[in-house]
């Protein structure tokens, strides 16, 4: 199969943090994931009958005179497997200036599913490396389903002091590429999110969700509500409340003035025809 257009793909084994998907990730803490705006590219895909596939890219962009380029385009060849009840992926990508390898996998540990990806990635300024690791389990809470999960994630491009004041990240050029890509939404190095879908009714689900900087303890945290209204109306609310420290990332940096998102209520009411 082949296809050539606007397309959107999401690869990788983080359910939060996605360091494998680094074409248009969605930003962890985003409330609305079923629109992804995609990428212009040429895209295959080889089934092989065993159920294992490999899938190649190759997204085609302009430079900063507007000219078709090969300096900054991607290349990138995946082979997704399975090994007895296990799964793994492999990946080689040329992105943009950078080379990089990718490792990944989802087995079970018990009734719990472990899943997690690492990156090398071979920089001007060096080889960095990324990983996201999980751990999910369901169960029942006095009638109720419970999805839940814990994600830890190491940004390897983050900043491994925790200053995060514009002159520091000034410096840190290879962050600031990946946020202005939108690639990445972190500043620090170190994460853990913890995330629970809780069924209260089968037409009503409640997600609260926790965002923590591990490097200076601020953290966002999130109560996400999905209510089928009727059969054609879905109303989604979130309410998310950034804690932290003056000169933290969630608590707000500093530059003469502090900046901090505050607290943020998002409502969408949507009908499906």
């Amino acid at each position: 199969m082949i296809r050539f257009g606007r397309q959107a793909i999401s690869w990788g084994n983080g359910l939060i943090y996605t360091p494998m998907d680094f074409f248009n990730p969605f930003d962890p803490a985003a409330i609305d994931k079923e629109y992804k705006p995609g990428d212009d590219m040429l895209y295959g895909q080889y089934l092989q009958k065993n159920g294992n596939d490999l899938q190649a890219v190759w997204v085609i962009r302009r430079n900063n005179n507007g000219d078709v380029s090969s300096d900054v385009d991607s290349i990138t060849i995946k082979y997704h497997g399975f090994a007895g009840g296990n799964e793994f992926d492999l990946l080689l990508a040329e992105h943009y200036d950078d080379k990089i390898l990718g490792l990944g996998g989802i087995t079970d540990i018990s009734d719990a599913i472990w899943r997690g990806d690492i990156t090398l990635s071979d920089t001007r300024t060096g080889n960095i490396t990324s990983l996201v690791t999980s751990l999910s389990y369901s169960w029942m809470l006095r009638g109720h389903n419970v999805s839940a999960v814990v994600e830890y994630f190491y940004n390897g491009f983050g900043q491994s002091n925790g200053d995060y004041s514009p002159a520091a990240l000034a410096q840190n050029t290879a962050l600031l590429k990946r946020l202005q890509r939108g690639e990445l939404y972190t500043l620090g190095r170190h994460y853990l999110a913890v995330s629970a879908m809780i069924e209260m009714t089968p037409l009503w689900l409640l997600t609260p969700n926790i965002f923590i900087n591990a490097n200076d303890g601020s953290y966002l945290a999130q109560l996400v509500s999905n209510y089928d209204l009727k059969q054609e109306w879905r109303l989604l609310t979130a309410l998310s409340v950034p804690v932290g420290a003056t000169g933290s990332e969630y608590g707000g940096i500093v530059t003469g003035k502090q900046l901090s998102t505050g607290i943020n209520l998002f409502a969408q009411l949507a009908r499906y025809f």
